[in-house]
């Protein structure tokens, strides 16, 4: 806690295009507290909010100068002029959900698969690649004719474990 009672809260920084390595590096040298949020995906290491990352800060006893010219940051995010507070709540759910490794099923590419989705029949399709952390390209056959469909990685099972 500070002198005047407000704890430091986090807000959100937006970076320069592509450079938010360089920002983040150069905030931390000047001493502050950031959080850039880091996904796998596919094997590679990635930003889960690109061009954006997280400062704690105290309003009224940080110095926020400093901050606009740092290289790499384009601004703080604000509405109606004022730095934008992000709930801590919200940095330990986004922290939490990294650490735990997603519960869902893995397949392999080419391997059939069953769409289930809200009480329609089942289709049969193949799976093709995953399309980010939550959704997965298929392959459909539609009126004798293959479309690549685009769809939440729920919404499918193993062909095999028909129930």
């Amino acid at each position: 806690m500070t002198a005047s009672n407000a704890p430091a809260r986090w807000y959100l920084i937006q970076t320069r295009p592509r450079q938010d390595a360089r920002a983040l590096e150069h905030l931390q040298r000047q001493h502050f507290e950031c959080y850039q949020p880091i996904t796998t995906r596919a094997g590679v290491r990635e930003a889960l909010f690109p061009g954006y990352l997280f400062i704690r800060m105290d309003q009224l006893q940080d110095n926020w100068y400093p901050i606009r010219s740092t290289r790499g940051v384009a601004r703080i995010v604000t509405f109606g002029g004022t730095p934008a507070p992000v709930q801590d709540l919200l940095i330990e759910q986004i922290r939490q959900r990294l650490a735990t490794p997603a519960a869902r099923e893995v397949f392999a590419q080419g391997e059939p698969v069953l769409v289930r989705n809200g009480g329609l029949p089942e289709v049969e399709a193949i799976f093709l690649a995953l399309d980010g952390t939550e959704r997965a390209v298929i392959l459909l056959n539609l009126l004798q004719r293959q479309h690549r469909v685009v769809l939440p990685l729920a919404h499918l099972s193993r062909a095999s474990a028909r129930a």
